[in-house]
């Protein structure tokens, strides 16, 4: 039996970082994220030995190990191993009795800024469900999925890349204190979604980035009570609530407001989220006709997002050709993990 998974990455369009601990738990946080059609992927296929393959095409890792309750976290395939001991933790009786081979990989590279980690530790969980019939809804595998890589893994980051992973579509989220997390699903209208798409460029720096050197600078400014750093995240905050509204009513012009200045608070966050490279990018953009741009995640590198009149899309991006990144073409993407089954006669019929 072969069992695949898949799950979207996203785009953070307002009230990033606001999802950070602390701040997320002295103050609340609240985020507008939207999926897109680039995906994590993940394929688990039932071997006669008792061997784990590994083939982590995301992490650059081929290991083969042998099938035990737990794996060592030795930095190869972290995600995976992670995922697969809490697995092994939390359902001891449902864990498989022989080997087996797991593939993953990304549309994405690592440090995009498109919650690629997150994404795939979603995917991995949403396979496992898949193949044990765990039961597992889109808040329990987003909170699994949370766990093992904050709290097990212990890797830097926020709340918001896990459910907009899990849920898909356009999501209002909230974070509380004792990590709760409310996901407000979005209605947009399909021509708001049409107009936002032909408003929109995703543009990849070429540079990928670790996130959690700006995270941790970003934690220390919000625990010392840094006044300029905590100020601008309650600006940022507010910014998801206002372009919530400009999104649900179709006003891109003002979505794009929003976004600017929410990128202007957001660079008063820590001192790496912005760099020559990005400000080279912004300068392009905006100069050759868009109304507003900022970089997806935490910031340093990865993808940027310009909003723009359609009409100025040709120049903006003869103008981004120009600099050593690329134009990413996406749409956004309406659904969550998936997970499915292959049986060897359903292979034979399909081929």
């Amino acid at each position: 039996m072969i069992i695949r998974s898949k799950a979207p990455l996203r785009l953070g369009l307002a009230g990033g970082g606001s999802d950070v601990s602390p701040y997320s738990d002295i103050y609340g946080g609240l985020i507008l994220n939207a999926t897109i059609n680039l995906f994590a992927y993940c394929t688990i296929e039932e071997t006669d030995d008792a061997l784990i393959h590994i083939n982590a095409f995301d992490a650059d890792c081929v290991q083969d190990l042998p099938a035990a309750k737990s794996l060592d976290i030795d930095g190869k395939a972290s995600l995976f191993k992670g995922v697969y001991n809490r697995i092994m933790q939390d359902y001891p009786s449902d864990r498989p009795l022989s080997g087996f081979r797991i593939t993953t990989y990304n549309d994405a590279p690592a440090g995009s800024g498109l919650g690629t980690s997150s994404t795939m530790v979603v995917a991995i969980v949403k396979a496992f469900v898949e193949w044990l019939s765990l039961p597992l809804g889109d808040y329990e595998i987003a909170r699994l999925a949370y766990v093992i890589e904050r709290k097990d893994l212990g890797l830097e980051g926020g709340k918001q890349d896990q459910y907009a992973a899990s849920f898909g579509g356009f999501n209002y989220m909230e974070f509380l204190q004792s990590d709760i997390v409310i996901v407000n699903p979005l209605k947009v209208k399909k021509w708001i979604i049409d107009e936002l798409e032909s408003s929109m460029l995703l543009y990849f720096t070429g540079k990928s980035r670790s996130s959690a050197a700006i995270i941790s600078e970003q934690q220390k400014n919000t625990s010392s009570g840094n006044k300029v750093a905590v100020e601008a995240m309650h600006r940022i905050k507010q910014s998801a609530v206002d372009m919530k509204n400009a999104l649900l009513k179709g006003d891109i012009r003002e979505l794009a407001r929003i976004m600017g200045e929410a990128w202007e608070n957001k660079k008063k966050m820590a001192t790496s989220i912005t760099n020559p490279m990005i400000q080279e990018a912004m300068d392009a953009a905006l100069g050759a006709g868009a109304l507003a741009g900022k970089v997806s995640g935490a910031g340093g590198g990865g993808f940027i997002m310009f909003v723009l009149p359609p009409e100025k899309k040709v120049p903006v991006i003869a103008a981004l050709s120009k600099l050593p990144g690329t134009i990413m073409p996406f749409q956004f993407s309406e659904h969550g993990a998936k997970g499915w089954k292959i049986y060897p006669s359903d292979t034979v019929d399909n081929f």
